[in-house]
């Protein structure tokens, strides 16, 4: 080991050198960077060439010395920091401002500063972003492993988070009770640490933001992880700095200006527990700076490393570092050695600022107040041994760290793919940023599933979802070519003319404020927020634009949902009194010897003998309701039972005309939240049943009159009819009408009375029904479900149970009732599929070609997922070219946004009932365990494979290819090869095989059935042609180099090299 001092090497003054405050070194090891004060407080960013500095000892040396000179502060600069990928470099001073550089490489347009005696520069270091956010000093900064983000702290007790691609202030966090000295990232690219004078470091997990994200995208992001206190409780609070460290294998955090009872001490905390019991004591002063190698060291060679069985180095890899303070001693310690390697005293005059390893990890660069900069280096094997960065990726793996490499280029054809991919990338990034800033040059209305963009002037936005009401003339306006007209203009002249009347009765024009004369609605990025439509470029909101496909149940469940209740096999006999001996019992076991079948009452309490009882007669007065349904046999049996609605003496149902015109118009009511209607729609046509209220004219129970059935328009009658049986629900679509009587009956009408078919008696009594188009479901008081298709006398699938969903399979072989779970809404949607929300916030739907339930939403993905609840501009902008097939277009509104509605359904029952709470408290335990490091990536891509998986089998265009791109995007930043190729491979299908024989590939398949399977025939996958995904997918893994061995024979086959003009099918990224 030995010191290197240049003369030259210092930030000198007229007088006196400048102190020191801070140094780093370049991610290839080539630049030292050191920041000062300066004359009247402008601090200077000085770069120095670190091979000069090692040729010091040669006079003759010919290395230029400094390389550049930055004066852009205003104050003393305390922070200097490389960005990981080399291209940024960032300064903090206590002007409060945060100053971004970035190497031109263009000559210096001067020689050298007009009035110094400084050397010329010789690299063109400009000033790139100046970045204000601090209300006092900047005392420390860091760029994320990766480089996506920037953090800097201060002595306002600010974390202020920046993102690494546009600079855009990402998240302030006022976690701190004071100033903020100490900064460290997570080489795992999980967490970072702050150091504060609150006496306390805490740990903030993060996931990396893309290029695209938005503050409003990272609300939940940088959330507090720990606080830790304990080894900091009596450190003194003069030091000037706290600069902490992580190491290179993820595993410690060295905490600077810790105490050990009275001695000053660096803490050692431990990753995932959060502990510190390790301490490294040995300095006189408190310790203000920490600093890590880079590399993993080995008491072996590398050539004579001993490995196990399965390549990895059998001897303990240890970790190297640097402490250094106010007693202005250097003290360096290894892992493996519990004294310090070397103690160096009195390096400096005045107090050590800050610590740089080169990435080599030989060579360490200490500066000090005193404004000396000592490099101190390091002799082979004095350390250890370095291993290669390989070990570092292994020992971070564990963590689901280990940053890929920028790879190896695939040849001009993996150029090209890259270029056009980040060139999506940029168009997106520039539409929304187009947006943000008002540059909204069309009015031209997004496309809504298939629908070519219309002319009309938008409209608001209610959760990505239009509200607008259909025109009453149909589509005879669509094709009158109208004016595009600015709708804010339309909306500033009606403020303009407004006059209101005083109670005087003198006429005044209303004030109008100037927020109501904005462009936009809010200056502040929300969800809602979608970019400029010029023509159909730009961007979209990433959810679609269009309407619910579901059924809008009239008369809604009761509070809490429909309840449920499970009855377990092992039924056993209820006690009763005075029978010890078990008579009962065995009663009824010699009458089942005999062939006989005891009839017993399934209650409550277990299994009754059933007795002979009295009929009641006479009226049971009630205002809400006239009695309970007759309770059907088949509940007696059934392992399932809902409640059953009471009888009503009024039953009311209806649609609106307005609503029925159309497939589309008819949904826009379904639009809203939890079925509720987001616009007035007035209702037109009314179904209504009355029951008997009055008593028998017999005097007999079972004699009464008739229930009347009646539907009326605008007050007119249409038809009217009389059922024997009480009537207890009602529905109805434009196609016909349905009523459900307590005793299992199920009658149906067509829309000018006639009646279609027989009724239908069911099993037990019905406790839903609900209409769409010409389907119909009724669900049963013991969990049976029927669909009809009421046109074509038809039903998709035999009758399905509603037991497996609500848990029977866990709680069958219980001896004793068990409470399931709600029903809040039981919907179809316009192709017969059954959509359930229970109240434990799952979401399922029936698969009539797998004869099964599948569970489309639920709570695990809320709490879990990183794309909880993103179907907007947060997680991408992609946007699909406006020209539409007519199968698009035939097709566009199938199951269109029912996978939104169920994770709406999820997040609204969890948050009320408290349950995302707890499964947040059992994630947050789990994340720091050894074994779940990568439990939040594993289960963000099941969530988006659940949610293609969902999209396909309901049909839906639109949200089937968001997701994948969504899901690719994914896949990619992983880098899941496996996955990929995979993905890419069920994409291309079919497509470009020759056909066998008479065997030709099919054009118009059957939406349904043909184009719903990864593995078919057609030139289509639900309902989009697979070369446009299959384009759309490379283009999104086009800019991942590690990947291009897979992606480039696709965009060959695709000829993207040779399609640079064709925009109009081109995916913006």
């Amino acid at each position: 080991m030995h010191f290197i001092r240049p003369v030259w090497l210092t930030h000198g003054g007229e007088k006196k050198d400048f102190e020191v405050y801070s140094c780093h070194i370049s991610p290839d090891g080539t630049r030292l960077v050191t920041a000062a004060g300066g004359k009247q407080s402008y601090g200077h960013v000085r770069i120095w060439s670190t091979a000069a500095i090692y040729d010091a000892v040669n006079p003759n040396s010919t290395e230029p010395r400094q390389l550049a000179s930055m004066s852009y502060h205003s104050g003393t600069i305390h922070t200097v920091r490389f960005s990981s990928s080399g291209k940024f470099l960032a300064s903090g001073a206590d002007d409060k401002i945060v100053c971004v550089y970035t190497l031109d490489l263009n000559a210096p347009p001067h020689a050298a500063t007009f009035g110094t005696n400084e050397a010329p520069p010789i690299e063109n270091w400009r000033i790139f972003r100046r970045l204000i956010g601090h209300d006092n000093d900047v005392q420390d900064l860091g760029w994320s492993y990766d480089s996506s983000i920037l953090v800097s702290v201060g002595l306002d007790s600010k974390v202020v988070v920046w993102s690494g691609h546009t600079f855009e202030k990402l998240k302030t966090i006022s976690a701190h009770q004071s100033h903020v000295k100490g900064l460290t990232f997570d080489p795992a690219n999980k967490y970072f640490a702050t150091a504060s004078d609150d006496r306390t470091v805490k740990i903030f997990r993060f996931t990396p933001p893309g290029p695209n994200s938005s503050a409003h995208d990272q609300m939940n992001n940088f959330t507090l992880e720990k606080t830790i206190s304990a080894p900091f409780v009596a450190s003194p609070l003069t030091t000037y700095f706290r600069r902490c460290s992580w190491s290179p294998d993820g595993n410690h955090i060295a905490a600077a200006n810790a105490v050990n009872g009275p001695v000053s001490s660096v803490a050692i905390i431990n990753r995932g527990s959060w502990d510190g019991d390790i301490h490294l004591i040995g300095h006189e002063g408190p310790v203000e700076v920490c600093a890590f190698s880079p590399r993993l060291f080995s008491k072996h060679p590398i050539d004579n490393l001993p490995r196990g069985a399965n390549g990895q180095p059998s001897s303990n890899l240890v970790t190297v570092i640097a402490c250094a303070g106010q007693d202005k001693a250097l003290s360096v310690w290894i892992t493996s050695n519990p004294r310090p390697l070397l103690i160096t005293q009195e390096l400096a005059v005045k107090s050590i600022s800050d610590l740089a390893w080169s990435p080599d990890g030989k060579n360490l660069f200490v500066t000090s107040l005193d404004g000396s900069i000592t490099t101190v280096v390091f002799e082979e094997g004095e350390l250890g041994h370095g291993v290669s960065m390989e070990e570092n990726e292994k020992a971070l793996a564990k963590f689901g760290g280990g940053r890929r490499g920028a790879g190896i280029v695939e040849g001009p054809e993996g150029l090209l793919l890259e270029d056009r991919s980040r060139e999506g990338e940029i168009r997106g990034v520039e539409g929304r940023m187009g947006a943000l800033m008002g540059d909204v040059t069309g009015t031209t209305a997004p496309p809504t599933n298939g629908d070519v963009p219309s002319t009309r002037p938008n409209h608001p936005i209610s959760n990505g979802i239009s509200t607008t009401r259909s025109d009453q003339t149909g589509s005879r306006d669509e094709s009158k070519p109208q004016d595009a007209k600015d709708p804010h203009a339309e909306k500033l002249e009606r403020l303009k003319q407004r006059v209101t009347i005083t109670k005087e009765g003198k006429k005044r024009i209303a004030p109008l404020l100037v927020s109501s004369s904005a462009a936009g609605e809010s200056t502040l990025p929300r969800s809602q927020l979608m970019a400029s439509m010029s023509n159909g470029a730009g961007t979209t909101n990433d959810g679609p634009k269009t309407i619910l496909d579901l059924s809008k149940p009239f008369d809604g469940l009761p509070k809490g949902g429909l309840a449920a209740l499970l009855l377990g096999n092992k039924r056993k006999l209820v006690p009763s009194e005075g029978d010890d001996e078990g008579h009962a019992q065995k009663k009824i076991a010699l009458a089942s010897q005999n062939g006989a079948t005891p009839i017993l009452l399934n209650t409550v309490d277990g299994l009754a003998p059933a007795n002979n009882k009295a009929s009641e007669s006479g009226q049971i007065p009630t205002p809400e309701f006239i009695r309970p349904a007759v309770v059907n046999p088949s509940l007696l049996t059934s392992q399932v039972r809902l409640a059953v609605p009471k009888v009503r003496a009024h039953v009311v149902s209806g649609i609106s005309d307005k609503v029925d015109q159309g497939t589309q118009t008819q949904n826009t009511a379904d639009s809203g939240v939890n079925g509720t209607s987001v616009s007035a729609v007035q209702t037109d046509t009314v179904f209504e049943a009355r029951n008997p209220v009055g008593p028998s004219p017999t005097g007999r129970q079972e004699d009464h009159e008739p229930a009347r059935l009646a539907v009326t328009r605008r007050g007119q009658p249409i038809w009217q009819d009389f059922l024997p049986r009480s009537v207890l629900l009602l529905t109805g679509s434009p196609e016909f009408w349905a009523a459900a009587c307590e005793d299992g009956t199920l009658y149906t009408w067509t829309p000018a009375g006639r009646r279609m078919i027989n009724a239908m008696v069911l099993e037990s009594q019905p406790v839903i029904i609900e209409s769409k188009n010409s389907w119909l479901l009724c669900i049963t008081a013991v969990g049976m479900c029927y669909v009809w298709d009421v046109k074509n006398l038809s039903s998709p699938h035999p009758p399905v149970s509603l037991a497996p969903i609500l848990d029977i399979a866990t709680h069958s072989l219980q001896t004793h009732t068990t409470k399931a779970p709600a029903v809040t809404s039981a919907r179809l949607n316009s192709e017969g599929r059954i959509v359930v929300t229970l109240t434990n916030g799952d979401g399922y739907a029936y698969s009539p070609s797998m004869f099964a339930w599948q569970r489309l939403s639920e709570v695990w993905w809320a709490v879990g997922s990183q794309y909880w609840n993103t179907a907007d501009s947060s997680v991408g902008n992609l946007s699909s070219s406006a020209k539409q097939s007519e199968q698009h277009q035939a097709t566009g509104n199938v199951s269109a946004g029912v996978i939104p509605y169920l994770e709406r359904q999820t997040t609204n029952e969890t948050l009320v009932r408290g349950r995302a709470y707890f499964l947040q408290r059992l994630v947050k335990q789990l994340l720091p365990r050894e074994g779940f490091e990568g439990f939040e990536s594993s289960v963000s891509i099941a969530h988006l494979e659940n949610r293609v998986a969902a999209a396909m089998m309901l049909g839906a265009m639109e949200e089937f290819k968001m997701y994948l791109y969504m899901y690719a995007k994914r896949l990619g930043a992983e880098g899941l090869k496996s996955k990929v190729e995979e993905l890419l491979g069920g994409l291309l299908g079919g497509i470009y095989e020759e056909p066998v024989g008479d065997e030709e590939l099919s054009t118009d398949p059957n939406p349904a059935t043909e184009d719903r399977k990864w593995k078919n025939s057609t030139q289509r996958l639900c309902g989009w042609p697979r070369k446009e995904l299959l384009k759309g997918v490379v283009l999104i893994l086009g800019k991942h180099r590690d990947l291009q061995r897979i992606t480039v024979p696709y965009s060959k086959v695709l000829k993207l090299s040779e399609d640079d003009t064709d925009h109009d099918h081109a995916m913006e990224i």
